[in-house]
């Protein structure tokens, strides 16, 4: 499965998160914003993610080690780690978080109900309670849903419509991570 993220969505996401962030938090900060990055994904599979992330920070004036700071954490083979690697960047007193995937939103939201996050995944935000609604997300967490779900319910019905003789259609999922 191919994921696109367009440099404008990242932008408006971060852009909204740098709004929220509260005027005492700005002040509290280092002189260099940090900005954590909490991915559901491995390194190696996040690469085409993580450009789209620096051309969007660039894109707005953000040049990582120039005049933004970026703490990275990537899971390596579980998402039992999410939590503690979530937890470290709120320790670190990061000035928003950025989580890539549903496992990580959880995570991310979990660690701290003050610090900011943006969000990027193909989970319902709603059903998976990132957000109360889409007209009034409430909170601190904003994002872009890819609406992979919803686009993987009509594909099964183009299935069906294709091959309406088929008695049986596999699927195959990974149920230890939610949302894909």
């Amino acid at each position: 499965m191919t994921v696109t993220i367009g440099r404008r969505e990242l932008l408006v996401a971060l852009g909204s998160a740098a709004a929220t962030w509260p005027l005492a938090a700005r002040a509290q900060q280092p002189a260099m914003p940090v900005i954590g990055y909490l991915s559901s994904l491995g390194q190696a599979i996040s690469v085409r993610f993580d450009a789209a992330f620096r051309r969007g920070l660039s894109d707005v004036g953000y040049v990582e080690g120039q005049n933004v700071s970026v703490e990275y954490r990537w899971i390596t083979d579980r998402y039992d780690a999410l939590p503690a690697m979530a937890a470290d960047l709120v320790q670190r007193q990061v000035a928003v978080i950025f989580a890539l995937g549903p496992p990580a939103v959880l995570a991310a939201k979990a660690a701290s109900p003050t610090i900011p996050i943006v969000f990027v995944t193909g989970a319902d935000p709603l059903r998976f309670g990132f957000v109360a609604s889409f007209n009034k997300p409430g909170g601190t967490i904003t994002g872009i849903w890819m609406v992979l779900t919803a686009l993987a319910e009509k594909r099964l019905q183009l299935m069906h419509d294709l091959l309406p003789k088929a008695e049986l259609i596999g699927l195959l999922v990974q149920p230890s991570q939610p949302g894909r």
